[in-house]
């Protein structure tokens, strides 16, 4: 019953869990190889005699879940943990169980005592699996985060209300913007000059940094439109535009990337 029960759990997971196995015994090796082949979920990308054997594959994380011997030749199990600067999920495997507290304080997913029932083995990897699947989940959002950010950052242009209507403005063509009290002109490589009631500041977080950084209290430029930087002034399209004494650190570090 125990048999099914764990069966039918990993036939719910979507994508396999890729594992590999260290013990310097060759027998250990094949009945853990054995389990591995008999459950749905997990994939051996790789069976190893000694720790070292598997750096390679273990520094390009392309292992899920390891498991683990304990007691090894040259550097042992407890040992190679140390060592791993991102490690999988750990299984340790030995004989001895006085080694139990000392593999958990290492945060091991499990702890399994030779030898090695399927049915205990099924267990481990249950509970494995449930931390590998909330770590994917994890990972999954950070990343879904990072792409909506990127389309915000990539975004080309936006929109101003100017004369009673709405104006797309794209970023590509804007040389500059120049505050004037209640209101800002915003000039394009069209020889434009748009004219809308808007504070500086608040155009200012609207637009992507780089390339449009504030120079100046009355000013915001677009780094890709200078062409020369003359004394404490940006040369745009043939008009030298003050850097002011606040705004200078800044801008000398952007234009220096």
């Amino acid at each position: 019953m125990h048999y099914i029960k764990f069966v039918c759990y990993f036939l719910i997971l979507e994508v396999m869990i890729k594992c590999a196995i260290i013990d310097d015994e060759s027998l250990a090796i094949r009945l853990l190889a054995d389990y591995v082949q008999k459950t749905p979920t997990l994939e051996l990308v790789g069976k190893f005699n000694k720790a070292t054997q598997a750096l390679p594959l273990l520094q390009k994380e392309e292992v899920d879940l390891l498991f683990l011997d304990i007691e090894m030749p040259d550097l042992t199990g407890l040992e190679f943990i140390k060592l791993l600067k991102n490690k999988p999920l750990v299984i340790l495997t030995t004989a001895y169980s006085q080694y139990a507290i000392d593999g958990f304080d290492l945060d091991v997913s499990d702890y399994l005592l030779k030898p090695i029932t399927f049915e205990r083995f099924l267990k481990a990897v249950n509970k494995a699996s449930e931390v590998w699947q909330l770590k994917k989940g994890k990972a999954e959002q950070e990343q879904s985060i990072s792409v909506v950010k990127d389309k915000e950052v990539k975004k080309e242009y936006f929109w101003v209300k100017t004369d009673q209507k709405l104006l797309k403005v794209f970023f590509k063509d804007m040389l500059y913007i120049e505050g004037l009290k209640e209101y800002v002109s915003i000039y394009t490589v069209h020889n434009q000059r748009i004219i809308i009631l808007e504070a500086l500041k608040n155009l200012e977080e609207s637009l992507p940094c780089p390339p449009f950084v504030r120079c100046h209290k009355s000013y915001i430029v677009c780094l890709d439109k200078v062409v020369a930087i003359v004394d404490n002034h940006l040369e745009i399209n043939k008009k030298l535009i003050p850097i002011g004494a606040s705004y200078k650190e800044r801008v000398r570090e952007l234009i220096e990337r």
